[in-house]
């Protein structure tokens, strides 16, 4: 079992905490020149053509069932922890005055981890109303609009590079959400030593989340 970092938006790290997103689809890289992908059946290796030969052209970045992710999010230090912006309001500043883009999370400083059940890859547009729902795009009470919220966030993460129409190949990464791990965290633990004043980390809010 291996752990890699994955990287979310914040209405997305909310879909993650309220259970409404358990898919994630990423663009393969690079794209076949001729357009065709043969994925192995049940892993996370695909296959291209050269010269009417298949040969082995890429495995998944993150990872094969079991595995795991660890998700970075904007974030912040706090007192004896860290801060989250996705959960936290417009006017909350971490200690030292700034947000801190998702890039930049180390490991320890994490709140999500999530176990990776399946992978397959298939066309950006093969996606379903089920799936796209999956994607946590839409909310609790999800019915028609699944779909359009769906491209209308590929678009706003991907247009300028891999459009909707372009209907590029993807990995289709389906997990669950791990049960919270609360391990001694070592700006914790120093901040108690020094007797400092100790906050303790922010918890996500749960509330219906809708893409923005």
């Amino acid at each position: 079992m291996k752990e890699r970092p994955i990287i979310f938006s914040g209405p997305m790290i909310l879909a993650i905490l309220n259970g409404l997103k358990t898919q994630t689809r990423r663009v393969v890289k690079p794209q076949p020149t001729d357009g065709r992908l043969w994925p192995d059946e049940g892993s996370h290796r695909i296959w291209g053509e050269d010269n009417r030969s298949l040969v082995p052209c890429g495995w998944c970045p993150y990872g094969q069932p079991g595995d795991r992710l660890w998700v970075r999010e904007t974030w912040g230090p706090c007192e004896g922890g860290f801060c989250y912006r996705a959960s936290e309001g417009p006017n909350v500043k971490p200690d030292d005055g700034k947000w801190h883009p998702s890039i930049h999370m180390f490991r320890e400083a994490s709140r999500l981890t999530l176990e990776i059940v399946e992978i397959r890859v298939e066309r950006l547009q093969e996606i379903t109303d089920k799936d796209a729902k999956a994607e946590g795009t839409c909310g609790v009470a999800c019915t028609q609009w699944g779909m359009p919220n769906f491209q209308w966030l590929w678009e706003s993460i991907n247009g300028k590079t891999y459009p909707w129409h372009s209907n590029p190949w993807v990995w289709v990464v389906e997990f669950k959400k791990m049960p919270y791990e609360n391990k001694p965290n070592p700006l914790l633990q120093a901040a108690s030593e020094s007797g400092n004043p100790v906050r303790p980390v922010i918890k996500a809010n749960i509330e219906e989340v809708s893409p923005t």
